[in-house]
């Protein structure tokens, strides 16, 4: 008798622009694994039953989108640590039990994506600046405390939401109204945008950086476009600047590694292969 397919998906409500199925597609030829990776739209009403019944599903894992990152973490008999303090995953799978687990990847997906393409960036772990209060917000403050950044500012138009998140992860975290911006760009080591704006379709991010140091370093989540307006100004002043596109990568290697066992890595060959499923150059 042959061993089953494993069988992992994107879930989320939609979910047909979901570029993972490229990437896991990629990982499973590139080491000929006998899998399968897919999408599954879970409406939101349904996605609370889809959970809890994860383990009739015939599936080995999924990762998880919005809107269900909360409703799939809630389902969950285990949790890793960054999904307890997030109360988000973004990757489930079951255990030898059948027990349904859950990671949030988000935070190492960033440190992965700036480790790769801005080697040194945390040498001197002093000043940071994020731009935004929502889940991506909440993950890359997560991941900048565990490299021991002395300072995290968050900056929001609703400062409430910011200061939610600094009261929650302490005293090395402030919140600050977008009015205060300007000020806090003097002192900054590294601004990350965690907002949609500057997305297509979206907004522009409207933001003068005259202020910011030459030597910090500048990243955006976004990464449709490739090159948004706030990573073209940087680089325009002399800034080093990481796209976004490879917090999207790294945070599938777990992911990918826990379902099918083998641990993948972010190739340029991976890149590429997204960059131009987007239409962009590298």
């Amino acid at each position: 008798m042959t061993a089953a397919v494993k069988k992992a998906v994107v879930t989320g409500h939609p979910v047909a622009h979901s570029r993972s199925p490229l990437i896991h597609g990629y990982w499973l030829k590139k080491f000929g694994v006998d899998g399968e990776y897919g999408c599954l739209d879970v409406a939101p009403e349904d996605a609370d039953r889809f959970f809890r019944d994860f383990s009739e599903s015939g599936l080995t894992g999924a990762n998880v989108t919005v809107p269900h990152k909360e409703i799939a973490a809630a389902a969950c008999g285990w949790l890793d640590e960054a999904a307890k303090v997030m109360g988000a995953v973004n990757t489930i799978w079951l255990d030898d039990d059948g027990r349904l687990c859950g990671a949030n990847t988000d935070w190492t997906g960033f440190l992965g994506n700036l480790d790769q393409r801005a080697s040194g960036w945390d040498d001197d772990a002093g000043t940071a600046i994020v731009l935004g209060a929502g889940g991506a917000a909440r993950a890359i403050v997560f991941a900048l405390l565990s490299r021991k950044f002395k300072a995290v500012h968050i900056v929001n138009r609703t400062p409430g939401k910011a200061s939610r998140i600094a009261e929650e992860f302490g005293p090395r975290t402030f919140a600050h109204s977008w009015d205060n911006l300007g000020t806090l760009l003097e002192e900054a080591d590294l601004l990350v945008n965690t907002t949609s704006l500057g997305m297509t379709s979206k907004p522009s991010l409207e933001i003068d950086l005259s202020s910011l140091p030459e030597s910090a370093l500048v990243t955006d989540a976004v990464y449709v476009p490739l090159q948004t307006g706030l990573l073209k100004q940087a680089d325009q002043r002399g800034n080093r600047t990481v796209d976004g596109l490879g917090m999207l990568l790294h945070q599938a290697v777990p992911g990918f590694e826990r379902w099918f066992g083998v641990r993948p890595e972010v190739d340029d060959d991976l890149r590429a292969l997204i960059v131009r499923d987007l239409g962009g150059a590298t």
